[in-house]
């Protein structure tokens, strides 16, 4: 049967939805494509990458907003070649490690503006400008080749169909390889835990460079035949219009997200649109119970959280729909793979015993690429440890309660402490740097960080030089100057946690003087 079949590929997916049904929206744009424009269009992109010499053995970056552009050439890379999906946000720098790192042969970008990749790109990669054109075709212009023309080749379910980094701690971003198999596994089980069906709209506010928006949002639904409402970003103002405008039936998002809906409805009044919705998901930071709560009641619809991380591309975990039991504070049982808590030596514990949360899955990667080190720390057994601490009750749901790893999740933007210290120490007034999250009410965490100076500096001057390099969204909310870095008593290493606590107890003594 399909629902179980586990040979299918990313162009596989394309072929579950009826030909006539209508595939993608984007919303404000008026254009709208069916799944057999879809197919077509992806085809055709397939073989142009063929004829520029690209082949399955290559990755292809993108730096593009939400949009047909992004999802297309996504479909098309990972069918062809393997896709390499950027966010359009970063800077030189950012670009120029990724594009290296993925040893990308080509990027895919607007035909206007994009000059931070563009400058980041070598002479090696070839430039493919992409802009949707009338009646949402997709039009591609290449600046070149890399080679002979490529005979096209199916690609095996287990080849790598989709690169993305995770942000490490103590490293640079590590990138993980998505195989077809892990893709269509974790599109499979989002669909089939909220009965997503052809008759489902999905409206996806998540980007397509992140794996909530990718699988969570879209391929989900697409593995549903069913219908996916894009919009380039999130807009608070417009978003219960577009709900009603084109019959979304659920939405996935992040708490930050949920919190900027919920501060916009008046008391006592449901918006306009939400009654065509079946349900809500939050995923990829905590979802504060009271804030499910409150969601329920102003939206008027079951909300439903769920766990999920790039190495599993996406879901691990979720709540059920009713009549299912939702419990608040739980992110819920597996779907469709196996839970465990371990403890240091890998040992699994008991239910209500506290532990090292893993997975094992067909969603689940198989290991970092060229990081032999981190698979080391990461596989214990064949159970990946996701890096977050939990433990599971007796009906098999999942609580968390820490991390592990020291990221910081700034509303859902996961955000590599180790990469900002880095940055900050290029500066040259810079003697040490620690970066840390602090609570934050809009994003759930902020970036905050710890300076030692050997040169005169202003807090504001570190900044710019972090806004000069970094994304804006990992640029610290402030920076604290100080004498020395807190240390922990024992061993006098550097804990980005107790360097948090300390800050936080120097400035409440500072504002009760």
């Amino acid at each position: 049967m399909s629902t179980v079949n586990q040979s299918e590929t990313i162009r596989d997916l394309l072929e579950r939805g009826q030909p006539a049904k209508v595939a993608l929206v984007v919303a404000g744009a008026g254009v709208s494509i069916t799944y057999d424009q879809l197919r077509r269009q992806v085809d055709e992109l397939s073989a142009m990458f063929n004829r520029l010499g690209l082949g399955r053995d290559d990755r292809i970056a993108m730096a593009l907003p939400n949009g047909l552009e992004a999802l297309i050439a996504f479909l098309a890379a990972a069918h062809a070649a393997t896709a390499a999906p950027l966010n359009p946000a970063y800077k030189r720098d950012e670009f120029a490690f990724y594009l290296q790192d993925t040893r990308a042969k080509a990027l895919i970008v607007q035909p206007q503006g994009a000059d931070e990749a563009l400058a980041a790109a070598d002479e090696g990669i070839i430039i493919l400008r992409a802009q949707v054109g009338t009646e949402g075709r997709l039009q591609v212009v290449s600046s070149g080749r890399i080679g002979v023309e490529r005979e096209p080749a199916q690609p095996h379910p287990e080849e790598t169909a989709l690169v993305l980094h995770t942000s490490g701690t103590t490293s640079r971003p590590k990138c993980v390889p998505l195989s077809h198999t892990n893709l269509i596994a974790s599109a499979r089980q989002i669909a089939q835990t909220y009965q997503l069906s052809s008759e489902d709209v999905s409206f996806c506010v998540m980007p397509l460079y992140h794996v909530h928006g990718l699988v969570g949002s879209t391929l989900a639904a697409l593995w549903a035949g069913g219908t996916v409402v894009i919009v380039p970003r999130f807009n608070a103002l417009s978003f219960w219009s577009t709900v009603r405008q084109y019959g979304v039936t659920w939405f996935s998002a992040v708490p930050t997200i949920h919190q900027l809906l919920l501060s916009r409805v008046k008391p006592g009044t449901r918006p306009a649109g939400a009654e065509q919705l079946r349900f809500i998901r939050s995923s990829s930071a905590p979802l504060p119970p009271a804030m499910m709560a409150q969601m329920e009641e102003s939206f008027g619809v079951p909300v439903v959280e769920a766990y999920g991380m790039t190495e599993a591309a996406h879901q691990m975990t979720s709540n059920p729909l009713p009549p299912g039991r939702r419990k608040p504070g739980s992110v819920g049982p597996g779907t469709g793979v196996s839970i465990a808590i371990l403890d240091d030596q890998g040992h699994h514990l008991p239910l209500g015993t506290t532990g090292a949360v893993a997975v094992k899955g067909p969603n689940v990667f198989r290991g970092y690429e060229n990081n032999p080190e981190a698979n080391a720390e990461s596989f214990t057994d064949g159970w990946f440890r996701t890096g977050d601490e939990g433990w599971l009750d007796s009906d098999g749901y999942l609580t968390l309660v820490g991390r592990t790893k020291e990221m910081i999740n700034r509303g859902g933007e996961k955000i590599s402490p180790r990469e900002i210290d880095e940055v900050l120490l290029m500066h040259p007034a810079v003697a040490e740097a620690v970066t840390f999250a602090v609570p934050d009410q809009v994003y759930g965490e902020e970036v905050a960080a710890a300076v030692v100076l050997k040169a005169s500096a202003t807090p504001a001057q570190l900044l710019a030089h972090c806004r000069s390099v970094l994304a804006d969204f990992k640029c610290p909310k402030v920076i604290h100057l100080v004498d020395a870095i807190p240390r922990t008593a024992a061993t006098g290493k550097v804990q980005r946690r107790v360097v948090a606590a300390e800050i936080a107890r120097r400035m409440q003594q500072q504002g009760g003087s």
